[in-house]
Order: C-alpha cells, then sequence, then structure tokens
C-alpha cells in the first residue's frame, strides 16, 4: 500500500495552470494568425528586376511585403510573449503535479502529453527565434493545442501515485528523454509538411494567378529552403536524444521484465519511427534525396511517432499498457 499523501491544493493549482495554459496559448494562436493574415503578397510582372522582389518563396514573381511595422509588430511581438507565458504556464502546471503527487509528473499520458507539448514549444522557441519565422508558430501551436485538448478532455488523470511497476529511478530519466526526442519531432514534422506543401501544386498557385487561400498562406511563409533547413536542424538533434530514449527503455525493460527487446508493440513502433528518421538524414545527404523525398521520408516518422503517442498507447494490448499509462 502506498502511504505518500495527495496535496489536493496543490493539485487544484496544476488544473488551473494547464486550464490557463489553454486558454493563453489559443488567444497566442489567434493573434500570430491576425499578424500572418496581414502579410501582403502580390503579384508582379515576371521581368521585374530581381533587386526588386522580395519572395518568400525566393522565386521570381511575388513580392511578400511585412505587414506596417507600428501596429502590427507590436501584434507579433505580443503574440509571441503570450505563446511563452503559455509555455511557463505549462511549466508551472507540470512542477505543480509533481509537488502534489512528490514524483515526478510524467506518470500518466496526461503529464506524459503535456511534457511532450512542453518540449515541442520550447524547440520551437529556439528552432524559430528568428522574426520572419514567427508565421510557422501557427501551424506549430495548432497541434500542440490539439495534443493538449486531448490530454485534458479525455487523457485527464487525477493526481496520485504511480503504480507500483513504475516506481523505478527509470521512470524520469526514460520519459523525459523520449518526451523532448517527441517534442522536437513535432516541429521537424510541421517544417517538412510546410516544405512538401510549399514545394508542391498548391505552392506554386500564386505565381500561376491561383489566388486560393491555401496558396495565399503558403506565400506568407519563409522560403521552402528555410523550412527544410529547420526541419533537417531539429531532425539532427532529436534523433539521437530519442535513441537515448529507447535504449533507456531497453535497459529498464531487462530490468523489470527479465529481457531487454521483446518486440512489444510501443517497442516496435518506436524502433520503425527511429528507422524512419535514420534514413531521412541518410536522404538528406544523397545525392538525388534530397528536397522532397527526403520530407516524405521525416513524414513518415512523424506519422509513426503520432501512431506510436496515441494508438499504440490507447488501443493495443502490450507490456506498455498500463491503463493509458506511458
Amino acid at each position: 500500500m502506498n502511504s505518500v499523501r495527495i496535496d489536493l491544493g496543490l493539485s487544484r493549482y496544476s488544473d488551473m495552470a494547464f486550464t490557463s495554459a489553454m486558454v493563453v496559448l489559443v488567444v497566442a494562436l489567434l493573434v500570430l494568425a491576425v499578424e500572418l493574415a496581414r502579410v501582403r503578397v502580390r503579384r508582379v510582372h515576371p521581368r521585374t528586376p530581381a533587386a526588386t522582389v522580395v519572395a518568400g518563396d525566393g522565386r521570381p514573381g511575388l513580392i511578400v511585403e511585412a505587414p506596417v511595422r507600428s501596429w502590427d509588430e507590436r501584434l507579433g511581438g505580443a503574440g509571441l510573449a503570450l505563446v511563452y507565458l503559455g509555455a511557463a504556464l505549462l511549466l508551472a502546471c507540470l512542477v505543480l503535479r509533481g509537488l502534489a503527487t512528490a514524483r515526478v509528473p510524467w506518470g500518466n499520458m496526461y503529464e506524459f502529453i503535456n511534457l511532450t507539448c512542453l518540449a515541442g514549444l520550447t524547440a520551437a522557441a529556439v528552432a524559430l527565434r528568428k522574426p520572419h519565422n514567427r508565421g510557422l508558430w501557427v501551424f506549430v501551436l495548432l497541434p500542440v493545442l490539439i495534443l493538449l485538448t486531448i490530454s485534458g478532455r479525455w487523457l485527464y488523470a487525477d493526481a496520485a501515485p504511480v503504480m507500483p511497476a513504475l516506481q523505478s529511478y527509470w521512470l524520469p530519466i526514460h520519459v523525459s528523454v523520449v518526451s523532448l526526442g517527441s517534442g522536437v519531432f513535432l516541429v521537424a514534422g510541421v517544417a517538412s509538411i510546410l516544405f512538401l506543401l510549399k514545394t508542391s501544386r498548391v505552392g506554386d498557385g500564386l505565381h500561376d494567378g491561383d489566388d486560393d487561400v491555401l496558396s495565399r498562406i503558403l506565400a506568407r511563409l519563409p522560403e521552402a529552403r528555410a523550412l527544410d533547413e529547420i526541419a533537417y536542424r531539429t531532425t539532427i538533434f532529436a534523433f539521437p536524444v530519442f535513441g537515448f530514449g529507447v535504449i533507456f527503455g531497453a535497459i529498464w525493460a531487462e530490468e523489470a521484465w527479465g529481457r531487454f527487446w521483446g518486440w512489444d508493440p510501443k517497442e516496435t513502433v518506436s524502433f520503425i519511427a527511429w528507422i524512419a528518421y535514420a534514413a531521412y538524414l541518410h536522404a538528406r545527404s544523397t545525392a538525388g534525396w534530397r528536397d522532397r523525398r527526403a520530407a516524405w521520408v521525416n513524414v513518415v516518422g512523424f506519422v509513426a511517432m503520432v501512431f506510436n503517442l496515441f494508438f499504440i498507447n490507447l488501443v493495443t494490448a502490450g507490456l506498455h499498457s498500463y491503463a493509458g499509462v506511458t
């Protein structure tokens, strides 16, 4: 019988911090979306001197004008400040949950997803720190808010001690490293998806005289090369981190179950995702596979990560199935 007492007051404050983080991040998304929408894009004659063209895509024929630097610049800065505030509130949610339960606050799916989203926001803050990348925050916040909504609405768990199977010093090591890698992979996946859209026929829409909404939005984003570079740099960081998480999990499995690897569903899909990211990094440096082909491989890894996060944890049965616990 576990004698740990739960501080219900701190637990309530943790829940309040989570709700506040959700509200702040939603407002941040709306503010940054308004700033992105106000970036003006207009076509110019193909013979316009290159010196006069400031293209968000790097191709002639478009001028992407930043919004007027007074009110809109302050609007974008406010949106970014709200993102940082939301991340701080999410951190407070985790810290208060940890203090309330006297353990590391990532012992169930609710806490794990919150930690992964915090890692994603932190990675985006580093990868998107340049002002011209601020529009990408809209596309990072969308999946983060979807994950947090699922976490708070369907995966919420009352503050409690972890079950005996998870009471190990490997829990903070293994789960924190996997969460960090998964959060950074989220940024890489978003960048690769936008890169594929940017270099597709949809991305060429404004150059061909098409004025559909998606083409206009894509034209306001950084050039395709910048998106590809963000995906590559974040994947380079996350790949070894996630790999160490898999290794730490294998060591923990040997202590808990008497074997390093048993092809459990979560182990298997984690390995598939890791192989996909290894293939992406190899493809990214191989002639003939750069750009779109490599980006598709990165998206495959991202899909495997999402599949592993939800389907494996919530649907299939295996040694990692602790009633929704990672």
